[in-house]
């Protein structure tokens, strides 16, 4: 890793700070990047091929990205097996990743040969979507049935692709656990849910007492 005396801009480095251009490596024991972005909600993604041969993976890239109509999207670095199947389906279920499930969803990371289904290693029940094909996890206190609006590799910033594929769903159907909604509203911390942090081993659990509530300035 270079020791950069001047940045671009002509600013002098931090000594309290701890600088590093990516491409150059970090120098550090892990990469901080997953950790400083974190915790992350899981893409505990669940798909099938066109033979019907299911898969259920944990993505730790993963996240909402609009309201109406409802997307979310989730990164394949490398070509994974949900990647494959989505490409050919184009449909996916995600579920929640809650404290009771956590164990249940390591497994189900584990580096399996294509076709091995990952619902019977963990022990998971399937049950089956309202509005797609692909099944989701029975236990799971919340799912979403998706359906595939973008496949996007992603590129550096001198346009090379790169191996890793975002892939956009519009959220078509959702299962919510009665026993979630307080008053009608989603309760988040009753759902414990599972996050990941960005050691290797790191995950963290949401709790009431991490609560904390903010007014949004109206002008």
């Amino acid at each position: 890793m270079s020791d950069l005396s001047q940045s671009a801009s002509g600013a002098a480095p931090d000594e309290g700070v701890h600088f590093y251009i990516p491409s150059e490596g970090h120098g550090l024991p892990h990469d901080p990047l997953n950790a400083i972005v974190g915790p992350r909600p899981i893409g505990w993604i669940a798909s099938h091929d066109d033979a019907g041969k299911v898969n259920l993976a944990p993505y730790s890239f993963f996240n909402v990205f609009n309201y109406t109509p409802p997307i979310i999207g989730f990164c394949s670095v490398r070509k994974k097996d949900s990647l494959v199947n989505v490409t050919q389906t184009r449909e996916f279920t995600w579920n929640l990743v809650s404290r009771d499930l956590a164990e249940a969803m390591n497994k189900t990371s584990a580096p399996v040969a294509y076709g091995v289904d990952e619902f019977d290693i963990s022990g998971l029940s399937k049950v089956a979507s309202r509005t797609i094909a692909v099944p989701r996890v029975k236990e799971a206190h919340v799912s979403f049935e998706c359906k595939v609006t973008q496949i996007v590799q992603l590129e550096d910033t001198d346009a090379r692709a790169i191996n890793a594929w975002l892939v956009l769903a519009e959220v078509v159907g959702i299962h919510i656990a009665r026993h979630l909604l307080v008053d009608g509203v989603y309760d988040t911390a009753a759902a414990r849910p599972v996050l990941r942090g960005g050691g290797p081993e790191d995950y963290f659990e949401i709790k009431p007492d991490a609560l904390f509530r903010m007014t949004r300035p109206t002008a």
